[in-house]
């Protein structure tokens, strides 16, 4: 059985017979212009040693290392050892504000999208940590238990909308609560537990500050981002602008007090997002990347062996006969 390290390299060896077929109408094309300059019978007097046979061979030579080389870039593996691995890493909790003021586009496309897409560029920081996610909004709920399967991750953050938590408002305490829950729920060891919080920081219910003893006595540290601008921005859902009660449009701004302080008060730091620059990176990289990984229980994998070097070996030997084949016919000796 054959595995590809890059199988969609192998798309590109369906570009090699319109390739050869092109060279081949050039080398032909140039033979009939040698035609209209003399007749073929005079080619041996004129052009002794033309070899439109040699020029052909050439080229499939070429055509055919720049396959073989194809194939390498592919890499190719068939056989396999097993290896021991052992797996090191944290787990983490990202509680994203699902709220309709994630709506707001004081940074575009809205709050919510960008804070997808930077999720999105966390996970190509991660080496083996656990992550989870969930949803809050007046109410919450574990959208995904901390996984290393990144791919399952990113499915479930991309079934996230504003209005998935069906209880209007935000609630960041039982957000909080429910990111604590998941932690005992997966019973983890010693290794470092981190709640990433995002929201734009208006709480309308619960004290998430009363969480704070327990944060501390699980040793659980949030990093927190805020989302927005102090400025604000007008709410629009597709049934236009959001307005409150009294028929008044509602206008949502950054409040970073609350968010400050739950990530100061249990070893974290806060991150307000910008255009271009989220600040999920920067908690990884100041925040996160620094914390205790725990080793988890040894496992055996499955390593398979690399075989690109048979196909770059061949392609460089036919590079080397193609060299040494010359496009014209070797001297007559008398």
């Amino acid at each position: 059985m054959i595995k590809w390290g890059n199988q969609d390299m192998l798309l590109w060896l369906t570009a090699l017979l319109p390739l050869l077929l092109l060279t081949g109408l050039m080398i032909r094309r140039r033979t009939k212009l040698l035609s209209r300059m003399a007749e073929q019978g005079l080619w041996s007097t004129l052009l002794p040693r033309h070899s439109a046979k040699r020029q052909r061979l050439k080229n499939v030579v070429r055509v055919l290392a720049l396959g073989l080389a194809i194939v390498a870039l592919s890499r190719p593996q068939w056989g396999f050892k097993w290896e021991e691995v052992k797996q090191r890493g944290l787990s983490i909790i990202v509680a994203l504000d699902t709220s309709k003021s994630m709506l707001a586009q004081d940074i575009k496309p809205n709050r919510l999208q960008q804070a997808k897409w930077g999720v999105r560029d966390l996970l190509n920081e991660l080496r083996g940590d656990r992550i989870g996610l969930v949803a809050f909004a007046g109410d919450a709920f574990l959208q995904c238990p901390a996984t290393i399967d990144y791919a399952a991750f990113v499915m479930m953050l991309d079934d996230i909308y504003a209005g998935i938590v069906p209880v209007g408002g935000t609630d960041i305490f039982q957000a909080l609560e429910t990111s604590i829950e998941s932690f005992e729920k997966a019973e983890e060891s010693q290794a470092d537990k981190v709640i990433i919080l995002i929201s734009d920081g208006e709480g309308h219910t619960g004290d998430p500050l009363a969480l704070l003893p327990k944060l501390k006595k699980e040793g659980i540290r949030i990093f927190a981002i805020g989302v927005g601008t102090k400025k604000g921005e007008l709410i629009q859902t597709s049934d236009g602008f959001v307005k409150d009660k009294a028929g008044n449009v509602v206008k949502s701004s950054l409040n970073e007090g609350m968010l400050e302080r739950l990530a100061f008060e249990t070893g974290g730091f806060y991150v307000r997002s910008a255009p271009g620059d989220f600040g999920l990176e920067r908690v990884y990289q100041q925040g996160i990347a620094e914390l205790q990984r725990e080793e988890r229980e040894a496992r055996m994998s499955k390593s398979w062996v690399e075989r690109f070097q048979w196909f770059i070996a061949a392609a460089l030997l036919l590079l080397l006969i193609e060299a040494l084949i010359l496009p014209i016919k070797g001297r007559s000796h008398r």
